[in-house]
């Protein structure tokens, strides 16, 4: 017996079809948004093509396991709106098939594919990372002339503080040049003025050409024999144009990973655990090292003797204070030497106090950022198969296909999931909420909705069918239904139009006793009537006669009297309904008039 049989084998045909373009969408729209915010490190660089290659391929690589979840959304969705609007899955329940049982080829492909977003997060996805951040960061180092910022000290020149009031993009001409250079100590420092300047790479990419106009140096004497003197003498330059080379390396040279791959991004699974459990045992050596030193810790001081200092603290707990009589002792220049010693050690104390309680805090902000990491690699490869079922059960209830309205639906089921996860991630690395409820919150709320969408798909439920809703709305807030009676295209009975005419004499003489008993033309009695209902024989009588004379005539191919139907209102029985009750009597009397005079013109010809 085989396992995948035609209906399996045409399910994965045409759900694999959509599913390599909408990934290929996905990436493309990710890699954009990505590339947004770096755009400024790209432009204007002289990066290769083989660096340019690198940066979008590790970050293609990095970006996978977000693409898949969101393809798997989409081409679901539209493979079985493409298959409603077809009634391809119509003919597929009419063969006794379910639609789960219809979707068995195309789950096993899905789990498949959410195994694949497994392996990218652990072993392809943290390599690329990586790679992505060191490329990221020696983009940032190549060409500082076009980084300058304006107004704001940079410092990416080795031993010189640059500052610029404004820059002009199109020449590179640099306004309002304040330069401090400093190469090993305070008495090297000089100070640079110019009204403007240019800032350009050498030829070899290994300094950087500063030319500056209409300035001023201002350098300190690098005498040795001053270097004992307060007063350290300068000399000062005036200068219409002068060229600075600094030492730069302007090449583009890989930035150290060391740093850069300790990231919770940047590590696997197996690295995760052996980096929490590392931290923890720093974190607990630590612990046990104040905790002895705290148990440890004793005021001995070579005036006040450890016997002494027992007895008072036994005497004190006595009630007898002999702690002040110990200290009172002392001559006065020992009594302050003991403070000062006292204040010190608890100055210290309070200082490592604070470095300790700083380290925890950063090491336990370490911890939380790896369990999270570590829950994102299951959570997001557990919602490529939440999003698969959400994505088929919507298409096969909505029956939509194209990329209209699963576009749409996609685009609101994705925004759900990224702002739970997204507002649980920020709040269990904060601390505010555990990593568990903070990670689990959009799969805590994503699962139900795909359990119930999928059950009423499978149970061919009309959940999403929007005319249903707009009628429950209209009858429940008593809004106004308005008829639309069409002519019919095969007719077997013609309407009797001298029996009709006789209804609409009686219809009209009833609705005109009804509005004269219950007083409808007085506001105050149409109220009472909305607030204190109760059962009305005499107005159900008057709506079915109306209701069976609206479907006598509406085998007519008169047009005018199937425009004057369209006309009778739907007759509101109770509720906010009554209040407008008068104006619908009055509207059938009037339209029973024209349909008398109209079908009297028909008969003649009869």
């Amino acid at each position: 017996m085989r396992i995948f049989k035609k209906l399996d084998i045409f399910m994965v045909r045409q759900f694999l079809l959509l599913f390599i373009g909408t990934f290929c969408i996905s990436l493309f729209v990710l890699m954009m948004q990505f590339l947004w915010r770096y755009v400024d490190e790209l432009i204007g660089k002289g990066l290769s093509l083989d660096v340019l290659g690198k940066f979008f391929w590790y970050m293609g690589l990095m970006l996978v396991p977000q693409a898949l979840p969101l393809a798997v959304l989409l081409s679901s969705l539209i493979t079985m709106g493409n298959l409603g609007e077809s009634s391809e899955l119509t003919a597929i329940k009419a063969a006794g098939i379910s639609l789960i049982k219809s979707l068995r080829g195309v789950i096993i492909i899905v789990t498949m594919i959410a195994g694949l977003s497994f392996v990218f997060q652990n072993d392809i996805g943290p390599q690329s990372n990586v790679n992505l951040r060191q490329l990221l960061l020696s983009m940032k180092q190549k060409s500082p002339e076009l980084e300058i910022p304006e107004e704001i000290f940079y410092s990416g020149i080795p031993n010189c503080n640059l500052y610029v009031q404004k820059k002009d993009l199109n020449t590179g001409m640099l306004y309002g040049v304040m330069i401090y250079r400093m190469t090993q100590s305070f008495e090297d420092a000089a100070i640079i003025l110019a009204d403007s300047g240019k800032l350009q790479s050498t030829e070899e990419k290994m300094h950087l050409l500063l030319t500056l106009y209409n300035g001023e140096w201002f350098e300190n004497m690098r005498s040795q024999e001053f270097a004992g003197n307060a007063n350290v003498p300068y000399r000062r330059e005036s200068f219409t144009e002068k060229q600075i080379v600094l030492d730069f390396d302007n090449g583009f040279n890989l930035a150290e990973a060391s740093g850069i791959s300790q990231s919770a991004t940047a590590q696997s699974i197996k690295q995760l655990l052996h980096h929490i459990d590392s931290l923890k045992t720093f974190q607990d050596s630590v612990g046990k090292e104040v905790r002895k030193e705290l148990r440890t810790m004793a005021f001995n001081t070579p005036e006040v003797k450890k016997e002494d200092s027992i007895a008072a603290i036994r005497h004190e707990a006595k009630g007898k204070a002999m702690v002040d009589s110990l200290f009172h002792k002392l001559p006065p220049e020992k009594q302050l030497n003991l403070m000062q010693q006292l204040r010190n050690r608890v100055g210290n104390a309070n200082m490592q106090a604070e470095f300790r309680s700083y380290a925890a805090e950063v090491n336990f902000k370490m911890v939380r950022e790896d369990w999270i990491e570590l829950v994102n690699k299951f959570t997001l490869s557990l919602m490529v198969i939440v999003f698969f079922f959400i994505g088929s059960s919507l298409g096969a209830i909505i029956r939509k296909g194209g990329l209209g309205v699963p576009v749409i639906i996609s685009v609101v089921v994705f925004i759900l999931f990224y702002i739970l996860d997204n507002t649980g991630f920020r709040m269990a690395r904060q601390a505010s909420w555990s990593i568990a409820f903070g990670k689990g919150l959009a799969p805590a709320v994503l699962i139900p909705l795909a359990a119930w969408v999928t059950y009423k798909a499978n149970k061919d439920s009309t959940v999403f069918n929007m005319d249903a809703y707009r009628l429950f709305f209209i009858r429940v807030l008593g809004l106004r239904v308005k008829r639309h009676i069409t002519s019919k295209e095969v007719i077997i009975h013609d309407p009797d139009y001298f029996a009709d005419m006789r209804r609409l004499t009686r219809l009209t003489d009833n609705v005109r006793r009804y509005s004269r008993k219950y007083k409808l033309k007085y506001l105050l009695s149409a109220i009472a009537a909305a607030v204190r209902y109760r059962p009305d024989p005499e107005l159900d009588a008057i709506n079915e006669e109306l209701e069976a004379l609206v479907d006598d005539l509406s085998n007519t191919r008169d047009r005018f009297i199937l425009s004057y139907l369209n006309k009778y209102p739907i007759i509101s029985e109770k509720g906010l309904g009554r209040l407008r009750l008068y104006r619908e009597l009055k509207q059938i009397r009037k339209v029973n008039d024209l349909m008398i005079a109209r079908i009297e013109q028909v008969t003649k010809n009869i």
